[in-house]
């Protein structure tokens, strides 16, 4: 079956995009047991980005925490209380906290390390470019530890390329975007340390299309080994549980 356009009727109708989005995760790594190879393992993460506010009163205690100064005439402790400079600059600013639909892949053997991870993107890392950038900084990060990061896009009403992104922030290109990327995509980075030489950066991009077919993402678990994670196969048991048509 082809990908369905989940952010626009007739699925919109029926269906809201982040059941397809809370449920893949898990079924991802319900593809990947049976090929991973042993003393590998896979995991789902959902994490759904909130702001909310502290209230400090509630965690006041009823007699202040001081540090004890010398002792007065009469016995008693003199304290001294603790007066913080002022800051050099207070902004008012949102840090953005990411939605964050993904799969974990760990080599248990060896104090389960990552080694892959596949991010499914959702609309709010697109949003904005403070949450471009974060997601995109995430990645590189990913990248620099050595893991393997897949990225599946397929979120229509956001046209940003957050892959293409990615390259900018590290003074590269891909000639195979184009002048302008495609907003669906699958995508496979991995980086490779070279004795005496720089790194490199090895990507497998895949355009996708409404109406198409999802590809075979390979997923690297070490510089040589590697399984393919069979996005369509995973794609459709998520739609056929949630009775998406």
């Amino acid at each position: 079956m082809p990908l369905r356009d989940h952010f626009r009727a007739p699925v919109e109708d029926k269906h809201s995009w982040d059941e397809l989005h809370g449920m893949w995760p898990a079924v991802i790594v319900q593809h990947l047991f049976p090929i991973l190879p042993e003393g590998y393992i896979a995991a789902p993460r959902v994490h759904l980005g909130t702001s909310f506010e502290i209230d400090v009163s509630t965690y006041r205690r009823d007699e202040p925490n001081l540090a004890e100064g010398p002792r007065a005439a009469d016995g008693g402790v003199t304290v001294a209380a603790w007066a913080p400079p002022k800051p050099t600059l207070t902004l008012e600013t949102e840090l953005p906290d990411q939605d964050e639909y993904e799969v974990k892949v760990y080599d248990a053997r060896h104090g389960r390390r990552l080694v892959a991870a596949i991010e499914i993107v959702s609309p709010s890392n697109k949003d904005r470019p403070e949450s471009r950038r974060a997601f995109v900084a995430k990645v590189a990060a990913l990248l620099q530890r050595g893991v393997s990061v897949s990225l599946v896009d397929i979120v229509t009403v956001r046209q940003f390329n957050l892959y293409g992104e990615l390259l900018e922030l590290i003074g590269r290109s891909d000639p195979i975007l184009g002048v302008g990327p495609p907003g669906l995509y699958a995508v496979t980075i991995r980086g490779r340390k070279r004795a005496g030489k720089r790194p490199l950066l090895d990507s497998w991009f895949y355009p996708l299309e409404v109406g198409q077919s999802l590809p075979k993402l390979p997923i690297w678990l070490d510089a040589d080994l590697g399984v393919f994670l069979d996005l369509e196969a995973s794609y459709e048991s998520a739609c056929r549980v949630l009775w998406i048509e």
